[in-house]
């Protein structure tokens, strides 16, 4: 399945606090983004579409498929998708990247809470 014709980025958000999710829906459709949300992992797997997205802002601790496990296996899908790690504790962080992911750009880790104009900032200079 191709990406819709429109022109708009595709997002995709993979989050378990379905606060998050909504909130960061809202705020990238008001500003010009399509955007599909899951709150369960598995299923976000499950629908994820090859070449369909153009971002994905996944969660790192997530239950039953954590957000580097779902990295690896969307990126056997669509090894082009551009993926950013949403994640709430720094050691968590700190832990995972010096481990498995220290060739990742800093760049894509994003800090939660993070402001609004920081997040689109950050999507927008993807390109």
């Amino acid at each position: 399945m191709q990406k819709p014709n429109n022109n708009k980025k595709k997002v995709l958000i993979v989050d378990d606090e379905d606060d998050i999710t909504l909130s960061f829906k809202r705020i990238l459709e008001f500003n010009g983004f399509d955007v599909d949300a899951y709150n369960d992992s598995t299923l976000a797997l499950a629908e994820f579409k090859k070449n369909y997205y153009d971002i994905a802002l996944i969660d790192i601790k997530m239950p039953r498929l954590d957000g580097f496990d779902l990295y690896k296996k969307i990126k056997e899908i669509d090894n082009a998708l551009k993926i950013y790690f949403l994640t709430a504790s720094e050691a968590y962080y700190q832990q995972y990247r010096e481990k498995d992911y220290l060739k990742l750009d800093r760049e894509l880790f994003i800090q939660k809470p993070i402001e609004f104009d920081e997040l689109l900032k950050k999507i927008n200079q993807s390109d």
